[in-house]
């Protein structure tokens, strides 16, 4: 299992300690020219504050890395990014670029998806490894099965088990093994929307302000958030999806209700897609769940 020490301001760390039951943050960096893949899904990632404070005072499971418009990140973990506003996230980010966009520019900015976050008291901060280099400025990479890895998450495993955040038998962080991790909403929002290419799985729309990560079967009503519980889709046929007028078939088609006309007058935009074949992920392990898609035939479509 591999770790990566993931550089970041005081700030940032402060704010988001202070907030409750925390299921997931944005690690976020200003430049947005390359996708963070140091790690692998299920593997664990520190946060280390700026120099002189150089101690490791919390962490997650690494789920996903991307690179979003600024606003996407903002609508989608909202305080989890660590500031308190889109307006203070742009300033934030403004002081690290290097060349500052247009003033309303949507600019890009690169997203690392944690979930199961975890932050240390003061007391319980984590030295660095005695590798560490001053001259580091985003992060640093350590096999946790080999030195100076596995002191560090010898001390990290003590640190969480004196705060009770670790118990017995508790794999999340107590085992060099990659574990799964557990999506947040919104890290389940940025993970559909990059397994379909960031196009609606019916239409094929690329306007992202229009798209959504639809449930199949909604989270209150026992769906996870999980790609295979996912759909990207338009906004207006995600609202008709919720609501029962339209369902997705065992054979991945679309099938519209007669009831929009019945009750609507109206519906022919959404008629003619009417068995069309959805655009799928390429991955196999991101497949629709066949039990959501019964679920959803069942408990929410209103009928042909």
């Amino acid at each position: 299992m591999k770790s990566y020490i993931g550089v970041t301001d005081f700030e940032w760390f402060e704010l988001l300690r202070r907030q409750r039951e925390l299921e997931e943050v944005n690690f976020w960096q200003p430049g947005g020219s390359r996708q963070f893949k140091a790690l692998a899904a299920g593997d664990l990632f520190l946060f280390k504050l700026h120099s002189p404070r150089n101690f490791i005072v919390g962490g997650g499971v690494f789920a996903h890395s991307s690179l979003l418009p600024i606003s996407l990140a903002w609508s989608s973990f909202g305080i989890a990014n660590g500031v308190r506003s889109l307006a203070e996230m742009r300033h934030r980010t403004l002081r690290y670029r290097r060349s500052p966009p247009a003033e309303r520019e949507d600019f890009t900015i690169g997203c690392i998806l944690l979930t199961q976050p975890f932050f240390l008291p003061e007391e319980r901060w984590v030295p660095v490894p005695p590798d560490w280099s001053r001259n580091i400025v985003q992060g640093k990479t350590y096999d946790l099965a080999a030195e100076p890895g596995a002191t560090l998450l010898g001390q990290l495993q003590d640190s969480l088990r004196r705060l009770h955040l670790l118990d017995a038998g508790d794999e999340r962080y107590g085992s060099p093994i990659p574990v799964r991790p557990r999506l947040g909403q919104g890290s389940f929002r940025v993970v559909v929307t990059d397994a379909y290419e960031r196009r609606c799985a019916i239409t094929g729309e690329r306007v992202l302000p229009v798209l959504e990560a639809a449930h199949v079967r909604p989270y209150a009503s026992g769906g996870a958030h999980a790609i295979d519980n996912g759909l990207l889709l338009r906004s207006d046929i995600h609202t008709l999806f919720d609501r029962g007028y339209v369902t997705i078939t065992p054979n991945h088609h679309l099938e519209v209700s007669t009831r929009i006309r019945d009750e609507f007058h109206n519906g022919r935009e959404y008629y003619a897609l009417h068995g069309r074949e959805l655009r799928m992920p390429g991955r196999p392990d991101q497949t629709l769940s066949e039990e959501n898609i019964s679920w959803h035939n069942e408990q929410v479509y209103l009928g042909a």
